[in-house]
């Protein structure tokens, strides 16, 4: 059923709702489950419960994790100091732990026996510790070496008051597994990284920085795989650290990594025993439910994204509460991404203030979007300009045949905008198929080439059921010299293709978006606003004629959210969206033809587009035999 919409089916606002009452606050909003599986994570001290938390730029992954760290009960008494102690194997400096504190009473006690003021056996029996008598035991071998008296303490825990947590964002070998000091007895030249300094704690890596150079990544990997062992076995080789090899610290450092999606696939892909390692792996969504609770949530983190922000009205929150809608792509939902959403409340103060207001109200929310649409629409305006002096081909009425106008999303850094793509198709017999034209330059990306050959899947489910399909169709985006990829075109290169085929002309002032499986169904495409704004405004630089609208899925009817200027325009009739739930009403609107149903015989009525598909597939093949 083709619907067109009227403004108030595309009106969104959040206008109604009070927040004065919302206190302000950090907490982590709409991630309860990624949350729970991070606490889990970090309550679990065994081997193997290290944490890798995918989620976007922005979402709060870091202070999430912080947050949780300090919910938990930082119980210190499982903290250990650690020092490396003489060995008469230069190579291999022996690996003390200590109690918490305990560290330096043993250094004391060790400086004591080499004075002559106590004995080796008073301080086996005072210790009681088997470890700590081999080394007292070995010292004798040691006679003539003061520095055997002297412990390398290299962490010493002896004022912490919780577990350590440590963040390394730019990681490197040094800063993360230490060093060894020039021109010192081995035992006392050993200077630990980041690794060794958060063992009993925690420890946060940047999980792109780490994984990016391979040699790190394979030395972090050896750690862990190290430190499990040695929590183990007692006859652990330790770390090559120049010609020395520390025994490793027996202590678990929990390890942290903050990524996206993309790295931990890649390193699920690229080393078997990720996940035997990093068995908690929590992920952040990038949406979240519009309720009650997230929207209480959103206004709470806005209160406190700034110190110097002036004061809002609810109506300035309940501006940004769209956009945050809009960044989702959803009416029922708002973005996770909360400081994009603090960085626009940032712009809209600053409006404010140079009008010499005291208080931030919707007008300054939505000024502050019109900026940063205007600051980045050099290029979309010079293609709008292109269009109207006509040195970009493109049809904004009238009709043609094998000629859909597209809708393409052009992504510029931090900013993306919707423009009109023209999709032509030629036809002629032959066996080749459908032909990407694209892909034969070297400018259709995998999942643009998968979407056309989805449309010659269609065609034999719905138009070849009595004879082969055998024909020559070139599909090509005109005037487009970069990449193309994606299938949200897939919708409107079939509609040219079908009106190529069948010679139906079809208008140009409605633009096509959508994409499809080769049974028919239609199936929902992104920046489903970026492209209607795209398509309204290369209308409006040439001259809206009343008549022009874009044609979506009908599944996509929750994504939109438009500009005011658009909901104007379609309350008065001078811009028109359509969504369509089948393949064939689209093509009607297009066409002004009725699709047709096959006939008890299986034939298409005489008059209707699907026949004259049908028997311009027919005809080609009947060509493409006599051509044979």
């Amino acid at each position: 059923m083709i619907r067109e919409l009227a403004a108030k089916d595309i009106s969104l606002s959040y206008e109604g709702y009070s927040f004065g009452n919302i206190d302000p606050g950090m907490a982590i909003t709409g991630q309860e489950r990624a949350i729970g599986l991070l606490r889990l994570g970090l309550e679990i001290d065994r081997a193997g419960y290290n944490i890798f938390l995918s989620g976007d730029d922005g979402s709060g992954r870091l202070a999430a994790v912080l947050e949780e760290i300090g919910r938990i009960d930082n119980d210190t008494s499982g903290l250990c100091d650690v020092a490396y102690a003489y060995s008469a194997d230069r190579e291999r400096p022996r690996v003390l732990t200590f109690r918490k504190g305990d560290a330096r009473i043993f250094q004391n006690d060790l400086e004591r026996l080499q004075h002559g003021e106590t004995s080796v056996s008073e301080i086996t029996g005072k210790w009681n510790d088997p470890i700590l008598g081999d080394f007292l035991a070995s010292l004798p071998d040691a006679e003539g070496n003061p520095d055997a008296y002297r412990l390398g303490i290299v962490i010493d825990r002896t004022m912490d008051r919780k577990r350590p947590t440590i963040i390394e964002m730019h990681p490197s070998h040094r800063s993360l597994f230490g060093m060894i000091a020039e021109g010192m007895p081995p035992h006392l030249s050993v200077r630990i990284g980041s690794y060794q300094r958060a063992a009993g704690g925690f420890l946060i890596l940047n999980a792109e920085e780490i994984s990016s150079d391979e040699s790190l990544w394979k030395t972090f990997r050896r750690y862990i795989e190290t430190t499990v062992r040695s929590l183990t076995s007692s006859s652990v080789m330790g770390e090559m650290m120049g010609s020395i090899r520390p025994a490793p610290i027996p202590l678990l450092t929990k390890v942290i990594l903050i990524g996206n999606e993309g790295t931990f696939d890649h390193l699920m892909e690229k080393d078997p025993k990720f996940t035997r390692y990093f068995r908690i792996a929590p992920e952040f969504d990038y949406t979240m439910a519009a309720d009650d609770r997230n929207i209480a949530g959103t206004v709470s983190y806005l209160k406190s994204a700034g110190k110097n922000l002036l004061p809002a009205d609810d109506s300035a929150y309940a501006e940004i509460l769209r956009y945050s809608s809009w960044l989702a792509e959803d009416r029922h939902k708002l973005t996770s991404e909360l400081s994009l959403l603090g960085d626009l409340l940032e712009e809209a103060s600053r409006i404010t203030s140079s009008d010499g207001r005291h208080r931030i109200q919707a007008a300054d929310v939505r000024k502050a979007i019109e900026l940063r649409n205007w600051y980045a629409s050099l290029p979309e305006d010079r293609i709008n300009e292109e269009i109207k002096s006509g040195e970009m081909v493109i049809a904004l009425s009238g009709t043609k045949i094998g000629i859909v106008n597209g809708l393409a999303v052009m992504d510029r850094g931090t900013s993306s905008f919707g423009t009109p793509a023209v999709i032509s198709v030629a036809v002629a017999p032959g066996n080749e198929g459908i032909v990407n034209i694209e892909h034969e330059a070297g400018l259709s990306g995998g999942i643009h080439d998968k979407g056309l050959l989805i449309l010659e899947g269609y065609l034999r489910t719905r138009y070849a059921h009595t004879f082969p399909l055998s024909l020559y169709a070139g599909i090509c985006f005109e005037q487009s010299y970069a990449e193309v990829d994606g299938d949200s075109a897939s919708l409107a290169e079939l509609y040219a293709l079908l009106s190529a085929i069948g010679g139906i002309p079809i208008r140009q002032d409605i633009a096509v978006t959508g994409s499809m499986s080769q049974t028919g169904t239609l199936l929902p495409v992104g920046g489903i606003n970026e492209k209607i704004e795209g398509f309204f405004n290369a209308c409006s630089a040439s001259g809206i004629t009343g008549s022009q609208g874009v044609i979506i899925p009908e599944v996509n009817r929750s994504a939109l959210i438009l500009p005011e200027c658009i909901e104007k325009a379609i309350d008065s009739g001078m811009f028109h969206i359509w969504t369509i739930s089948e393949i064939d009403e689209g093509m009607e609107l297009l066409s002004g033809m009725e699709s047709g149903e096959r006939d008890r015989k299986g034939a298409f009525p005489q008059g209707s587009f699907s026949r004259k598909v049908e028997d311009g597939l027919r005809n080609l093949w009947r060509y493409s035999q006599d051509k044979g």
